[in-house]
Parts: structure tokens; C-alpha cells; sequence
């Protein structure tokens, strides 16, 4: 008979706060501000303790299990990616590819649309996300914010706005694709 040993250890992570960021805590909501970017985010979880001393964001637990450690560890990388979105944006390029019917993107307001993709006579749209940036210049499609989720999500609905089903993609090889996600090339 196998039995299971249940973690139940006190856990403490800490997060160093850059000298030209400020970070506040009002309950369970957390704002980043960074000259003249600001993030807001709500982490929520009953056994998780957040608190912030001396310039360090400190994350603790009493007698946590696995769970609450990994909680920890996400709640650490989001806020991570908040001190780094504040100080500089975060970049994702995407490239527009046609072999078969030359298609035109463009942005219409918070919608990027997407027209005559291979041939269709209506026009396919992708939302923006509140606080993105989009750009078309030719072929490349540059989307920038200081929210990594937003950036990532808005060039997801990029991609997913132009995929292909029913069809071979061996032939059929239109659409528009992420080459490059904060400076790392795909």
C-alpha cells in the first residue's frame, strides 16, 4: 500500500522592487507604476500572505502544501512581469503571409481587419485588447504594451483570426504568424 506524504512547510518568496518603480498594496490588489505606466491586478487566494517591507514584495504561506506553492510561484511571475512591463514594453511581431490572394490588414479602431483572405468576400476581425498598440507597416505587424498578457492575447487573436480549416495547409499557407515574442525570434 503506497502512502503519501503531504508537504506541509512554511514558504516564503521575495521579489527585490527596482529603485524607479512603486508598488502598492491595497487588499489584494496590487498597482505597479512606473513614470507614466501603470498596471492593476487582484491576486486572491485564503492561504497565501502578501505583504511589502524595505523595498521587497514578500509572499508566505504557513504549513503549505504543493498547491500553495505553486500558487506562490505564479503569483511571483505575474508580478515579476508587471515590474518589467512598467519599465519597458513588451514587443511581439507578427509577418503577413499570402501565396494565393494578396490580402489587406489594417486597424479599424480597437478591431484589426483582415480583408480578402483567400478570396473571402467578408471581412475577418480580431480585437484589440484595452492598452495595446498596433502597427502595420507592409508585411509586419508590430504589437507593443506594458501588459505581457494583453500583447500575447491580442497577437493570439491575430493568428487565430486567419486560420485555415477544411484545407491543406501543405497548399493553403496564408495567414498571419508571430515571428518574433519580446525579442526572442520564433
Amino acid at each position: 500500500m503506497l502512502t503519501f506524504i503531504k508537504m506541509k512547510k512554511d514558504i516564503e518568496k521575495i521579489i527585490e522592487i527596482p529603485k524607479d518603480v512603486e508598488v502598492k498594496l491595497d487588499g489584494n490588489k496590487f498597482v505597479i507604476v512606473s513614470k507614466d505606466k501603470k498596471l492593476e491586478r487582484v491576486f486572491e487566494h485564503p492561504k497565501v500572505a502578501v505583504k511589502i517591507e524595505d523595498n521587497k514584495i514578500i509572499l508566505s504561506a504557513k504549513k503549505a502544501t504543493k498547491r500553495e506553492l505553486t500558487i506562490i510561484g505564479t503569483i511571483k511571475a505575474h508580478l515579476l512581469n508587471m515590474i518589467e512591463g512598467v519599465q519597458k514594453d513588451y514587443t511581439y511581431k507578427m509577418e503577413i503571409c499570402n501565396v494565393h490572394f494578396p490580402m489587406t490588414v489594417g486597424v479599424e479602431g480597437s478591431d484589426v481587419v483582415i480583408k480578402n483572405f483567400l478570396g473571402e468576400k467578408t471581412k475577418r476581425v480580431s480585437k484589440i485588447l484595452p492598452n495595446v498598440k498596433v502597427q502595420v507597416k507592409g508585411n509586419e505587424i508590430t504589437i507593443s504594451s506594458s501588459d505581457k498578457e494583453s500583447a500575447g492575447q491580442t497577437a493570439a487573436n491575430l493568428e487565430k483570426a486567419t486560420k485555415i480549416k477544411n484545407r491543406d495547409r501543405r497548399v493553403f499557407q496564408d495567414g498571419v504568424f508571430i515571428t518574433e515574442k519580446c525579442g526572442v525570434k520564433i
